[in-house]
């Protein structure tokens, strides 16, 4: 499994309610935890796609970036903010 992999994933940027308010995610790993413990509905059909393009990612049966955009459709759903995060 590859839990902190970010081969190929671009990072995301979030604004949260609650705490914490802004968040990076750079891995697998963190965007799982943040879907588990931070996501503010976990009933939308796209956030169950995420869940479920997360587990294929982390498994390898999918890239990162094919979940990443799972994710990024999910935080619309919920009507979080996103920002790409563009290392140079």
């Amino acid at each position: 499994m590859n839990w902190n992999t970010s081969s190929t994933f671009t990072p995301i940027g979030l604004a949260l309610g609650g705490q914490p308010a802004r968040k990076v995610v750079r891995t697998l790993g963190d965007a799982a935890y943040i879907l588990i413990k931070h996501w503010p509905y976990n009933d939308g059909e796209e956030y169950v796609g995420a869940v479920k393009a997360c587990v294929d990612a982390i498994s390898g049966q999918i890239a990162p970036e094919q979940f990443r955009e799972a994710f990024l459709r999910a935080a619309g759903e919920a009507g979080i903010a996103t920002l790409t995060v563009v290392h140079q």
